[in-house]
């Protein structure tokens, strides 16, 4: 499946949920805000949405520092 992450294109296993995603991308649902085409997500409530082709992901992650 072919999709946008952060404004680059790239390749995943179709069937793939925004928390497999998050997973395999070593984020934290807790720390990053979601925009799946465009829609800001609640990230505890999207977990479970599956992606599909041609979708455009925005994550947004929180980082601390000091």
């Amino acid at each position: 499946m072919n999709m946008h992450v952060n404004g680059e294109n790239h390749q995943f296993d179709a069937g793939l949920t925004i928390g497999q995603l998050l997973k395999q991308l070593e984020l934290q649902p807790d720390r990053v805000v979601l925009e799946l085409n465009q829609n800001i997500l609640n990230t505890t409530d999207s977990i479970n949405t599956e992606l599909h082709e041609k979708d455009k992901l925005e994550i947004i992650q929180f980082v601390g520092g000091g």
